[in-house]
């Protein structure tokens, strides 16, 4: 293994985590809600009673922040190295997990795990060991 120099910003990262931190813990804390993306927009899909306006809010903030940032800084060039048929499998496979899971790798990793719940630590846990076996497969076995 070798690390790509170029593309290593351990600065821009530790930023980038601070800020999903902080907002996770403002959004906890004044809104008494948990930020995880699949329960947010689970939540659109079956609405409750004055619960639309913050989810939609919430899910606007998230498509039109790369926006504005992309307004005073050049976006990333997005490399995606699979096909269509690979992407749609594999997003109806993250749906299946989060819903098997009672939850996404941002309401467990981030906000289960910062609250110490056992539930995400194992959640968290078989996320990353699916991600892991899923990459050592494709790229070494299949690849």
């Amino acid at each position: 293994m070798t690390i790509d120099w170029t593309n290593f910003t351990p600065w821009s990262s530790l930023a980038g985590g601070l800020l999903i931190g902080m907002a996770t813990a403002m959004f906890l804390l004044f809104n008494g809600r948990i930020a995880g993306i699949s329960g947010v927009v689970g939540g659109l899909l079956r609405p409750a009673t004055g619960d639309v306006a913050w989810r939609v809010a919430f899910v606007l903030g998230i498509v039109v922040a790369p926006l504005a940032f992309g307004l005073v800084a050049p976006l990333p060039e997005v490399q995606i190295d699979a096909g269509t048929v690979t992407l749609i499998a594999a997003g109806l496979l993250v749906g299946v997990g989060t819903r098997y899971g009672s939850g996404c790798t941002s309401g467990h990793g981030v906000c289960g795990l910062s609250r110490r719940s056992p539930r995400s630590f194992v959640a968290t846990a078989s996320f990353m060991l699916a991600g892991f076996v899923t990459v050592y497969v494709v790229r070494h076995l299949l690849g």
